[in-house]
C-alpha cells in the first residue's frame, strides 16, 4: 500500500523539481571609465542545463563595445535521464495502482503478474539508484559552472587591471538539491518495495510448498504417526508336561553316608547312583 501511495508521489517531486528548474545569476563589471561599466548582468539558464548554449553580453571597457560570453559545460545527459526514469517510474506506478485494486485476479493469474511486477521493480531500483547518482554528479558540475567568481573569469573586461568584477546574485540551489534527495528517496522505496512483490511470485511460493514445515513440525509428526497393524508376536507352548518332584527324604545308612531319594516326573527316567549319595527319579 506505500507503493501504491508514495511511488507516483516521490516521482512526480523528483522530476518536477528538476525538469522544472530556472535559475539566474548577476555579476558587475566596474570599468575604470564609469560610462562603460554595467553592474547588474543578468544570466539565465534553466533544464535541461546547456550552459554551453546559454550567453550574455558583457562590456569590454573600451568605449561602447561588448563581447558574446557563453558559459561552459554541457550537462544536459545526466539531467534528462533523471527525468526519463522519474517519467517512466510514475507512468508505472500508476499503470501497478490501477491493476492492484481492479484486476487483483488477473495479476495473480498464472503468476505472471507477480513476475513481471518482480523484474520491473528490481529494474527500476537499479536504475533509480543510478541517474540518483548520475545527476548528484552533474548537479555538482552545474553549481560550479555557475559560480558567480568563475563566471566573470570568462569576461575580458575582468582580466584587464583596474577593473572591478563582482557577483550581485548568485543562483538558488534548493529546488535541484530536493530533485537529488527525492531521486534517492525513490530508490529507498523501489528497493524495500522488491521483497513485498517476490513474496507474491511462484519463486517464493515453491519454496514454501517444498519446505513447508519446520524441523520441529517434522519430529513432532513422526511422533503423532499410527502404530504399525502387526499382530502380537505369541511364543507356541513346549508341549512338555510339568515338572513336578516328589517328597525329598534323607537318611543316614550304616556305611556313614547319606542316601537321598527323590522322585522327578519327566518324560523319561533318569537315575543315578555314585558314591554314598544316590538319586532316583521316577515319573
Amino acid at each position: 500500500m506505500c507503493m501504491v501511495i508514495f511511488a507516483p508521489l516521490f516521482a512526480i517531486f523528483a522530476f518536477a523539481t528538476c525538469g522544472g528548474y530556472s535559475g539566474q545569476l548577476r555579476v558587475s563589471v566596474d570599468c575604470m571609465d564609469k560610462a562603460d561599466s554595467n553592474l547588474s548582468i543578468g544570466i539565465h539558464f534553466a533544464y535541461p542545463f546547456r550552459l554551453h548554449k546559454v550567453s550574455f553580453e558583457a562590456p569590454l571597457c573600451e568605449g561602447r563595445r561588448r563581447e558574446h560570453v557563453h558559459l561552459v559545460g554541457d550537462f544536459s545527459s545526466s539531467a534528462e535521464f533523471f527525468v526519463t526514469i522519474a517519467v517512466f517510474s510514475f507512468l508505472y506506478s500508476l499503470m501497478a495502482t490501477v491493476v492492484y485494486i481492479f484486476y487483483q485476479n488477473k495479476y495473480r493469474e498464472n503468476n505472471r503478474g507477480p513476475l513481471v511486477d518482480f523484474i520491473v521493480t528490481v529494474v527500476f531500483s537499479f536504475m533509480w539508484l543510478v541517474s540518483s547518482s548520475a545527476w548528484a554528479k552533474g548537479l555538482s558540475d552545474v553549481k560550479v559552472a555557475t559560480d558567480p567568481s568563475e563566471v566573470v573569469l570568462l569576461m575580458s573586461a575582468c582580466k584587464v587591471h583596474g577593473n572591478k568584477c563582482g557577483s550581485v546574485y548568485s543562483p538558488i540551489w534548493s529546488g535541484l538539491n530536493t530533485s537529488v534527495v527525492f531521486g534517492y528517496l525513490n530508490f529507498v522505496l523501489w528497493a524495500g518495495n522488491i521483497w513485498f512483490v517476490f513474496k507474491e511470485t511462484g519463486w517464493h511460493k515453491g519454496g514454501a510448498q517444498r519446505y513447508p514445515g519446520s524441523g520441529s513440525e517434522k519430529q513432532s509428526a513422526s511422533f503423532n504417526q499410527p502404530p504399525y497393524n502387526q499382530p502380537p508376536y505369541t511364543q507356541p507352548a513346549f508341549n512338555q508336561p510339568p515338572y513336578t518332584q516328589s517328597p525329598y527324604t534323607q537318611s543316614f545308612n550304616q556305611a556313614g553316608g547319606y542316601i537321598t531319594q527323590g522322585d522327578l516326573v519327566q518324560s523319561s527316567d533318569y537315575g543315578q547312583v555314585g558314591g554314598p549319595i544316590s538319586y532316583a527319579n521316577q515319573m
